[in-house]
């Protein structure tokens, strides 16, 4: 979906925008010490995530993650601690970057994944105990993700496929000198692309082909590569059953997966491991387990094996704004049972505990809970509440848990959860957060034009004075199927301590709020949602907060789409920011990689359906936008291409 694409494109986006908005902070004082935050306060902050309990359960291991500015790239770090508490250990070096810590089943070694000396994405693994990172794999073409077996002697990977034949470039002879002429030049250059599929471009992956993704199994001992899947379909997500003889997976293999969503549960023999590694092995043939028409995915084993957990969406004609749920099949009988159809909110992040419940996370009116529920779908417990948001977790064999926590002061870190609730184990923001000073973030409920409940958050400049009425800022998420939550917020941070209001709301198409919530957005963008934001400034500026003569607006993907929609709707606002905006929707068609998402909300661009599109684009009423309006995108952006950006800009310039 739209969400999980949206890039808020770091400090130069956030530069750009208080750089605009510069002037309607006129008035706004200096900040007493400790200093307000600055643009530069996002390459200091650390992001602390995938916890891993060691099968001990006495060790954490985590990556610990930040931007830096001067060589323009994000890199990852993985250290460890004691469950119990206590000082950290960095397990691999600072500018060799690493990421998905795992423990092998016996807990002598940690892997990871990383790219290093110049090659591929490998799985790597240090002893615990100390001395360098020893490779596990050495896949040609890298390796996507990995997984340890139960018994600790085999890997499974996911790999995608090696180039295809009319890919690979005609290499020249090396005796070869410079100075051939163009036509040798020419022959020399990249091969052209062959495209015959209907989804044909992915953002970040540029054109596909026929590349997909497989599952093999790689045999520590003899290093020898297994290939469990093959076929023109991806196969993702694998999880080893408990004695170690299948694994489930995901895969779309209807006749057309460029077409639909309909992704499903499928179990396949692991082959006996082969006794060399150029012993060859036939590839076994998985068998289907679910046929839900919608998506399934994410499966887990239950650890006595008679169970598999999973999530899925059940209607799949609402694409993003169907509410997903939390099943359970037996692999041996194949009849799925719901276990949170009337939850109505989306649940995720599925793994069982020793005792065979199973633990995962409801995302929930700005919150992110940690629950845990029975297999027979009794005992839903919401163990972690309140104004903060659960960021992932792991659940150790001991029953140990970690989870990664934040809220509206908090970036971000680590708790082992003890009978008493959260404990803290990482302070990675202590020390930048001891040096600057936080607006206080207040929870707000406005009211719609029809009356619906839209919920917000406001954050207030760090010096704020009760009655005093401040330039403001409407920010406006992406997705649009996502939400704004209690946590820690540093675009919002950032502008109130340069002396802004900043409002943020929750309007229809969010999700957290059920859905029928999300889905009245279905097909008529740009209305309910309008009005739904705009209710929430017409409360800030009732409550005092905000200056009615000093509004500002603007967001990024569907945030830049709502604000094209909020100023062809009104010259509130003196200053408006789009980012990775869409404008004239038919334009996008075959163009960005929505198109099945565009036709099942929409209907075809042409024929009787087109009204549809024109109907709610931006770009139908342009004529009205008065507003002084920043208009940003990525040129190499294939989610919301920057042609829906230079058309705004044409036609605002003309």
């Amino acid at each position: 979906m739209r969400a999980s694409s949206v890039r808020e494109r770091g400090a130069a986006v956030l530069a750009l925008s208080a750089a605009v908005l510069a002037a309607m902070a006129a008035g706004a004082g200096a900040q007493e010490a400790p200093r307000p935050l600055e643009i530069m306060d996002q390459f200091r902050l650390v992001s602390v995530g995938s916890p891993a309990v060691s099968p001990d359960g006495e060790w954490v291991a985590y990556t610990k993650s930040r931007s830096d500015y001067d060589e323009n790239r994000r890199s990852s770090r993985i250290w460890m601690q004691p469950f119990a508490g206590g000082e950290e250990i960095p397990m691999t070096m600072e500018g060799l970057s690493a990421g998905s810590p795992e423990w092998s089943p016996d807990g002598k070694w940690l892997s990871f994944a990383a790219s290093r000396n110049d090659g591929e994405r490998q799985v790597w693994a240090l002893d615990r105990r100390g001395g360098e990172a020893r490779q596990l794999t050495s896949v040609k073409q890298g390796i996507d993700g990995f997984a340890w077996s139960p018994d600790g002697k085999r890997l499974l990977l996911e790999i995608t496929d090696e180039e295809l034949p009319w890919e690979a470039a005609d290499t020249t002879d090396d005796d070869s000198e410079e100075g051939d002429d163009d036509e040798d030049q020419d022959e020399d250059g990249p091969r052209p692309f062959v495209i015959d599929r209907l989804q044909f471009k992915r953002d970040y992956a540029g054109y596909l082909t026929r590349h997909r993704k497989h599952l093999y199994v790689w045999d520590l001992d003899t290093e020898a590569l297994t290939q469990l899947t093959e076929g023109d379909f991806d196969d993702s997500f694998g999880d080893w059953s408990p004695d170690g003889r299948q694994i489930v997976f995901t895969s779309n293999r209807s006749d057309e997966p460029d077409e639909n969503d309909n992704s499903d549960l499928w179990i396949v023999d692991v082959p006996a491991p082969p006794s060399s590694r150029d012993e060859e092995v036939a590839i076994p043939t998985p068998r289907r387990l679910t046929t839900n028409p919608g998506s399934d995915g994410s499966p887990r084993w239950s650890p006595d094996g008679r169970l598999i957990a999973y999530t899925r969406a059940t209607e799949p004609h609402l694409i993003w704004y169907d509410v997903n749920e939390i099943a359970v099949i037996a692999p041996a009988v194949g009849e799925p049972r719901s276990l949170t159809a009337s939850l109505d909110r989306n649940a995720y992040g599925l793994q069982f505990a020793p005792d065979g419940r199973l633990w995962f996370v409801i995302e929930d009116s700005g919150e992110q809970h940690l629950a845990r529920i029975r297999t027979d779908g009794r005992g839903l417990e919401r163990v972690v509440t309140g104004e903060r948001v659960v960021n992932g977790f792991d659940v150790g064999r001991g029953g140990q848990v970690v989870l990664g926590m934040s809220d509206p002061r908090t970036p971000g870190d680590l708790f082992a959860l003890d009978r008493r609730g959260p404990r803290r184990l990482t302070a990675v923001n202590d020390s930048l957060l001891s040096v600057v000073r936080l607006g206080e973030v207040r929870n707000i409920h406005a009211r719609s034009a029809d009356g619906t409940e839209v919920e917000g958050w406001i954050t207030l400049p760090p010096d704020f004075v009760e009655g005093r009425r401040y330039p403001t800022l409407l920010r406006i998420h992406g997705g649009p199927v996502s939400q704004y939550d209690w946590g820690f917020s540093f675009e919002a941070q950032l502008f109130a301590a340069h002396g802004y209001v900043v409002v943020r709301a929750n309007p229809r198409g969010s999700s957290g709020y059920g859905q029928d919530f999300s889905a009245a957005l279905f097909a008529d963008w740009g209305n309910k949602d309008f009005e739904d934001v705009m209710a929430a400034v017409d409360l800030a500026i009732a409550e005092g907060y905000a200056d009615p003569d000093r509004l500002g607006v603007g967001g990024w993907s569907y945030g830049g789409i709502l604000t094209n929609y909020v100023i062809t709707k009104t010259d509130r606002f003196e200053a408006a920011i789009t980012g990775a905006s869409e404008v004239f929707y038919r334009a996008n068609y075959g163009h960005d990689h929505y198109q099945r998402h565009w036709v099942a909300e929409l209907g075809l661009p042409w024929g009787e359906t087109a009204e549809n599109w024109d109907r709610i684009s931006p770009f139908t009423y342009v004529e009205n936008i008065v507003t002084p309006t920043l208009i940003m995108g990525g040129a190499l952006d294939w989610n919301v291409p920057i042609l829906n950006s230079e058309q705004l800009y044409q036609a605002l310039k003309k």
